[in-house]
């Protein structure tokens, strides 16, 4: 599935894919983030930290009325204030979408799967 935008020249498809490697690039990118975690393990109550080759697999992009959401499974580090992390990860995802593709998104929703002791 795409992502249609219209422009004066025409139109352009964006794939869901490309949304959400920018989105994770962009959430990986915030003081605090330790990693991606799969939304798929939730049923097993397993989080496992994702590489840095699958952002994408945190990230799920939906389209609901011609408004654009997403939800973000990310891993914190041990130590920080999560809701300052939740935050600047949703202003930075929602600003660097908005600048590479022009895309106007409607919310950006965070699920915290775990907490991670990181090396200084």
């Amino acid at each position: 599935m795409t992502i249609e935008m219209k422009t004066n020249y025409g139109k352009i498809d964006v794939s869901r894919e490309v949304v959400a490697v920018i989105a994770g690039g962009a959430a990986i990118d915030c003081y605090g983030i330790v990693g991606m975690a799969s939304q798929k393990q939730l049923k097993d109550g397993i989080t496992d930290l994702l590489g840095k080759e699958n952002l994408s697999r945190g990230v799920v992009i939906r389209e609901e009325n011609d408004e654009i959401q997403i939800d973000m499974y990310i891993i914190v580090s041990y130590g920080t204030k999560i809701s300052e992390v939740a935050h600047n990860v949703q202003s930075k995802v929602k600003y660097q979408l908005e600048q590479m593709l022009g895309l106007v998104v409607d919310s950006v929703n965070i699920f915290v799967q775990g907490v991670r002791v990181t090396n200084p």
